[in-house]
């Protein structure tokens, strides 16, 4: 069956096709078209994504990014083009979800097909499968699995004791780390999206020889000149916070005189420090995750995956322990392939049952 999917969920306006056939624990995908349209130029002047353009962005861009894949997958001569369409009903911005959703509501009636309402986040979950181009398969994993969603709005452990059963076992109390990474840029003067920002000067800090840690994971961690708090990184259970390790950065920029008395090696120090205090809170709480569900394999999914500090930290951890995966540089970020896989599995799992379109809404909040 074919599947076009859907996703408006933030700022990325995404639609793929998917070729798929196979059951749940054995699907394989052929992409026959795959398009994302970013919106980081529209959103650099506010710092941040400005929630009524992104959904001006989103109703502009569709139309022209459905084309584009209708195109690309040689359908857009056809009458009903796919057998179905997945779209992302939540978590995240409702202003935009509701983009998408009336999107793919008006093309199910067009094409008189059935939509599959999917979660953001177990499209993230599923991302480590995809790929860009060519074709891919589900392969055979052990449970239990754990995922690390890791984004600008997320920060949770998941469990699967057994496939696509989830438990949430953890999860941030306050801020994201993603949304941590870009208001420390914002705090450092640095431009949006700040995330990567924050990584590249960390990087260029990084140079300096390695000294211990301070999580037992980790003996090779390389110690900057400031030192900055590790929230909850000891504490009782899985959870994480970021909201005072950013404001930890506020009140050191404060005491250096302000951002515009701090020179670039400086800054470069605070980054440094910064992402090694948050990415260190990441894998010390998954390290305990994995000894206490002895985890058979580990997923890292989400924007912040991009991170190749968290990649190499988490690489360390895992060897010879768990099975571990990761997505494509591409498929980090938001975007509808996910949508896709997600939204196959689960039409296969409810045995082909839909909802009805037009009782589709949109959830901000969704969990898990």
């Amino acid at each position: 069956m074919k599947i076009l999917s859907i996703e408006t969920s933030c700022d990325d306006t995404g639609i793929s096709i998917l070729d798929v056939k196979g059951g749940i624990k054995n699907a394989s995908f052929k992409v026959l078209a795959n398009n994302v349209s970013s919106q980081i130029d529209v959103h650099i002047p506010y710092g941040g994504v400005y929630p009524a353009l992104a959904k001006r962005e989103h109703t502009k861009n569709l139309p022209f990014v459905l084309e584009k894949t209708l195109k690309e997958s040689k359908l857009e001569k056809k009458e009903k083009p796919v057998d179905a369409i997945a779209v992302t009903y939540g978590p995240g911005l409702e202003i935009t979800l509701w983009t998408g959703i009336t999107f793919a509501q008006e093309l199910a009636k067009k094409w008189n097909v059935p939509v599959i309402p999917v979660n953001h986040m177990e499209g993230h979950m599923f991302s480590i499968f995809g790929k860009g181009k060519g074709k891919f398969k589900i392969p055979a994993i052990k449970t239990p699995i754990l995922s690390l969603l890791v984004s600008g709005g997320h920060t949770e452990l998941v469990l699967m004791k057994k496939w696509m059963q989830y438990e949430r076992i953890g999860e941030t109390v306050d801020d994201a780390v993603g949304e941590a990474f870009d208001k420390v840029a914002r705090t450092l003067g640095l431009p949006y999206p700040g995330g990567p920002q924050i990584s590249k000067l960390a990087e260029q800090e990084r140079k300096c020889a390695p000294t211990p840690g301070v999580g037992e994971f980790s003996d090779t961690r390389c110690r900057g000149k400031f030192v900055l708090p590790r929230p909850m990184l000891y504490s009782k259970n899985f959870d994480f916070s970021y909201s005072g390790l950013k404001t930890a950065v506020l009140y050191l920029v404060r005491d250096l005189g302000g951002i515009d008395k701090i020179n670039e090696t400086t800054k470069a120090q605070i980054a440094l420090e910064f992402e090694n205090a948050a990415i260190e809170c990441l894998v010390y709480k998954t390290v305990k995750a994995i000894e206490k569900y002895k985890i058979k394999t580990l997923i890292v999914a989400g924007g912040v995956s991009a991170n190749n500090h968290l990649k190499k930290e988490i690489q360390k951890i895992s060897k010879n322990k768990v099975k571990l995966f990761f997505p494509l540089q591409e498929l980090t970020g938001d975007n509808s392939l996910m949508i896709g896989i997600a939204g196959y599995l689960n039409y296969i799992k409810n045995k082909k049952k839909t909802p009805k379109p037009n009782s589709i809404k949109a959830a901000g909040n969704l969990r898990l």
